[in-house]
């Protein structure tokens, strides 16, 4: 995994900067190319997975002498490789780029549909002058973009171009309007003013000389209901995923949370390679009440011995929590209001430690295979089911109960939905299951906006690639082509996958109702567990706002966000909505 920067100018020193930046996305080289006729300077920083670094330095140039910088995967290499041996494909390297370089001068921007990646990436087609910005199908990897004076401005990380667009330290309205209104921001438009980002499945052509953008492509997993589901098949499927992501020369590392999307990943890893990694989270001090936060610790740590996996518990303490937290606003870039943030960054500082440099887990499970009991009330209350893709587009924007206020003059709903139907196509709507529907929509929105960005750039801060193989091309396809009547009932969520894995994996994981990697810092402060967590918390929100919440845990743990939010605003010195 890498990161990716370019300027429509000659401007070495500014992607040099931009690089330095961002260098932790890439300790195993870096380079700068420029092209002074056209004004044209594309950078690259590696982290070399799939050959060795001195065969895949990047910027690439193309057999037709293009020039490609390149941020992923293409988990379908192999296959691909084999099938233009022969046709024009050297395949020297063993490096990935060296296909992806030879597909887009072959076929062009429709051998995207070949491909079965995660990627950012710019392409510059020299004799046209013109530039191919990507983004894969389900949004795993980033891309920013800005149109300023010079042209276009882009790269793997809002760091580098904070101070580059004029105006990006104000904050967006609309991406404001989302984060207020529904949680997260699915919208074009990044949270700083001027930036954008590339949509899931999104390429963007822009021509350098007339500076603007002149052409589009956009790939879609569609819930078309057309596949039958067979147990077999299922678990089949899921370790070809595996499998697929299983490739390159590094040491991998699973996030094993003890729930059932991270264990089947686990367990079909567990076949392919020898002597596998898992890492989960510990809670400390342990947690009494109505909530078991060691409850997915304890299942992962049932599958690990089951398995004899190397199994290492990251022990979260209120100290830990604390020394993470500016780190892990700071690595966010955008806002996620997520209590648990602190805790991921520091699981993935823990992994890196260990020697880690690739990692899977199980996210999109939830969102393909029907695991948030949203999906169940929907299908089985028909009542408000939607009529169009707008209806969805409705219901979607209320996906959570109370909206925050981070705007003085909200947005009406109405104009959050016309953003959305701008963004997102119809062609994601089946009338025949509007559930699997919403499914495929929380595939490009949820998914990527709140899970993907998190491992990214937590992940990348301490140089790991991360992956997942239920958000593949080729399994997305699969499971989202099942109709939704085979996913749930009125008693459980995600029937297949608890099906198909039942008296594989242990009964604890199989049985288990959803809990969620939660780290109990309502508990911790509302009994006062620490000093030091309490000073922390007052320091930046008051003594009074802690005194109001001293006899509720869901209190407390709901004034996270307001300091996340706070001190990401500070950090990244935005000003106010």
């Amino acid at each position: 995994m890498c990161g990716i920067y370019g300027i429509t100018d000659h401007d070495p020193t500014y992607i040099q900067q931009y690089i330095k930046k961002c260098s932790h996305r890439g300790p195993d080289g870096f380079k700068v190319w420029w092209d002074p006729d056209h004004k044209v300077t594309l950078g690259h920083n590696l982290l070399s997975i799939m050959a060795n670094p001195n065969l895949s330095t990047q910027p690439w140039k193309t057999p037709a002498g293009n020039i490609l910088v390149y941020n992923g995967e293409i988990f379908n290499y192999y296959e691909l490789k084999e099938k233009y041996k022969g046709k024009g494909f050297a395949g020297i390297t063993g490096c990935d780029t060296e296909l992806l370089a030879w597909g887009l001068d072959e076929f062009g921007i429709s051998f995207l549909d070949e491909i079965d990646s995660m990627h950012g990436f710019a392409y510059y087609k020299i004799d046209t002058g013109e530039i191919f910005i990507s983004r894969d199908h389900a949004g795993v990897k980033p891309l920013y973009y800005a149109e300023i004076r010079e042209g276009l401005v882009f790269g793997s990380e809002l760091k580098g171009l904070l101070d580059k667009v004029p105006g990006a330290r104000n904050m967006d309205m609309l991406a404001a309007n989302f984060l207020s209104r529904t949680g997260c921001n699915p919208s074009r438009n990044s949270i700083f003013s001027g930036i954008r980002q590339l949509l899931p499945g999104e390429t963007l052509i822009y021509d350098i000389k007339e500076k603007k953008f002149t052409g589009s492509k956009r790939i879609y997993i569609k819930p078309t209901g057309n596949n039958k589901y067979d147990q077999k098949e299922f678990r089949k499927q899921v370790h070809d995923a595996v499998k697929r992501c299983a490739i390159g020369q590094r040491k991998i590392g699973v996030f094993l949370s003890g729930g059932l999307d991270s264990s089947m990943v686990a367990f079909e890893l567990g076949k392919i390679k020898k002597d596998l990694n898992t890492f989960t989270n510990k809670m400390h001090p342990e947690v009494t009440g109505p909530e078991d936060y060691n409850s997915d610790a304890n299942a992962a740590k049932v599958l690990a011995e089951q398995e004899h996996y190397n199994h290492t518990e990251v022990v979260m303490t209120p100290k830990e929590y604390m020394e993470t937290w500016d780190k892990s606003i700071y690595y966010m870039e955008q806002p996620i209001f997520n209590p648990s943030m602190s805790m991921y960054c520091y699981t993935n500082k823990v992994m890196s430690e260990n020697g880690i440099v690739v990692t899977m887990a199980g996210d999109m499970g939830d969102e393909l295979l029907g695991g948030y009991p949203k999906y169940q009330k929907m299908f089985y209350d028909r009542t408000n089911w939607p009529v169009n893709w707008r209806g969805l587009l409705s219901l979607w924007i209320k996906r959570i109960k109370r909206p925050k206020s981070l705007v003085q003059n909200p947005m009406p709903d109405s104009s959050l939905i016309d953003a959305l139907e701008d963004c997102y196509s119809s062609e994601l709507w089946n009338s025949k299951d509007p559930v699997a529907s919403y499914m495929a929509l929380d595939c490009v929105t949820q998914a990527p906006a709140e899970f993907f960005s998190r491992n990214d750039t937590y992940g990348m801060a301490h140089s790991m690639e991360g992956r997942f193989p239920l958000a593949t091309k080729i399994f997305m396809q699969y499971c989202i082509g099942i109709p939704t009547k085979y996913k749930l009932d009125k008693s459980e969520t995600k029937i297949i996958s608890r099906n198909a894995y039942l008296g594989i994996l242990p009964n604890q994981i199989t049985s288990k109702s959803k809990t969620g990697w939660t780290v109990p810092v309502g508990y911790w402060l509302t009994n006062k567990m620490d000093n030091k967590l309490t000073n922390f918390y007052t320091r930046s929100m008051g003594n009074q706002r802690l005194n109001k919440i001293t006899t509720s845990q869901k209190s407390a743990k709901a004034l996270i966000p307001d300091l996340i939010y706070k001190d990401w605003k500070t950090t990244y010195e935005v000003k106010n909505a």
